[in-house]
């Protein structure tokens, strides 16, 4: 339940979560890591539409943030591979509700325009 005043604390929590995972892609990218790991190129290929520059750019503050994990393979040519952490995995709920909300807005949006 969402409380008028707002607690001070609370709403210090919901800026640090919204700021871990604020903009278009990186909770898409936590999604699509969720099913398992994945190389740069799958990743770009199943995040549709996002640029090369900006899932560098979002990996690196995943990464920062400690919801993925960058495993650097020594090998020939050099393999990169990114995992979600069980940080990241502890956003499922979210998922699951963001994805639930989504539905009713879209079906909202769709039957009210």
């Amino acid at each position: 339940m969402i409380s008028k005043g707002g607690c001070p604390k609370t709403m210090l929590s919901i800026k640090d979560a919204l700021e871990a995972v604020e903009g278009r892609w990186k909770l898409l990218i936590l999604f699509s890591l969720a099913e398992h790991p994945k190389r740069f190129g799958e990743l770009s290929k199943s995040v549709v539409g996002i640029t090369d520059k900006t899932l560098s750019r979002e990996l690196k503050l995943l990464e920062a943030n400690k919801l993925i994990t960058r495993q650097v393979y020594d090998s020939f040519p050099p393999k990169v591979e990114y995992s979600i952490t069980e940080h990241g995995i502890s956003l499922e709920k979210v998922l699951d509700e963001l994805h639930f909300w989504g539905l009713l807005h879209r079906s909202k949006i769709l039957k009210d325009s």
